[in-house]
């Protein structure tokens, strides 16, 4: 059985007010995987999924680029403990 992690990620760089969360939830969507997205203050995005290994590799992946109108500066990404506690994935307001 393949394995399942969580992951926590920050972006920073020109994230918010270019559908990096609408993107972020429709990738997440086509990977299987379960968590949210947000905007913080900060201007930085903030993700948490969880899924399958592989799969969240790809969601690290696409993030250090984002949609083609995010310019992405810096990705923060800490792996964790797997918790199963999300439903769907989803965007946070």
């Amino acid at each position: 059985m393949e394995e399942k992690v969580r992951v926590h990620i920050f972006v920073s760089g020109i994230v918010q007010g270019v559908f990096f969360r609408y993107w972020t939830q429709k990738v997440a969507n086509k990977l299987g995987l379960k968590g949210w997205v947000r905007n913080l203050p900060d201007g930085r995005v903030e993700i948490v999924a969880e899924g399958k290994r592989e799969k969240i590799d790809k969601l690290v992946e696409w993030a250090q680029k984002g949609p083609p109108s995010a310019k992405v500066d810096d990705l923060e990404v800490e792996y964790q403990e797997y918790k199963g506690e999300f439903d769907c994935f989803e965007i946070k307001y």
